[in-house]
């Protein structure tokens, strides 16, 4: 049981480390492009990996708390 707690925090810090590097690199993409000049498309295409990062947190964290409720 413990095994799987420790896992559990382990996969939930990994979490919290994405969500916070795909915010701050979005923010910090965003700006730069807005800096030079970027097309829109390369926008999106940051704005498309910033959601897909959010997106793998959410699963990640909702099989957790699946695990976690069983």
């Amino acid at each position: 049981m413990d095994h799987r707690r420790d896992q559990d925090s382990g996969q939930m810090r990994l979490v919290a480390v994405v969500i916070a590097i795909a915010m701050i690199g979005w923010l910090g993409m965003q700006w730069l492009g807005s800096q030079y000049g970027w097309a829109a498309k390369w926008a999106y295409l940051i704005d498309l990996a910033a959601i897909g990062a959010f997106v793998w947190s959410l699963l990640v964290t909702w099989r957790i708390w699946r695990r976690r409720n069983a």
